[in-house]
């Protein structure tokens, strides 16, 4: 099983989120972590608009990368430009960037921040589907 270690700076939504649809989508070919350059905890907003797709990241918590090292990736992904600027290296077969929408920082009522992570959510996953989908081989 190939392994895939997902970074975002807080380990709190995008990076989270990652490894929780790449675990329900195909857990069968790969083993999803996730970390942050910073230590937080797992965003609210994260957990429910997982939950309104079937994924239950719960009990999922925030890590630093220092928790990972030494462990080798076949795929290290950074989802956020700040991720990509201070991730220390990662042995890894395929380093991969690709930068999402900090839905964390998004504004106004309750059903509008849950609407930019919803978004978010949807965006990762088609990423997901289109690079580590079956039609796909990194």
């Amino acid at each position: 099983m190939k392994k895939i270690l997902f970074i975002c700076t807080h380990n709190s939504a995008r990076s989270q989120m990652a490894e929780g649809l790449v675990n329900s989508l195909f857990g069968d070919r790969y083993a999803a972590y996730s970390a942050g350059t910073e230590k937080t905890s797992v965003n609210p907003n994260a957990i429910e608009v997982m939950r309104w797709i079937g994924i239950d990241i719960s009990g999922h918590r925030s890590k630093t990368v220092e928790e990972f090292e030494g462990m080798m990736f076949d795929y290290v992904v950074t989802v956020c430009d700040a991720a990509r600027e201070t991730c220390p290296f990662f042995p890894g077969k395929k380093v991969i960037h690709t930068s999402f929408d900090d839905p964390s920082s998004a504004e106004g009522s309750r059903e509008q921040v849950l609407s930019v992570f919803q978004r978010v959510r949807d965006e990762i996953k088609d990423w997901i589907e289109d690079t580590f989908g079956l039609h796909y081989s990194l």
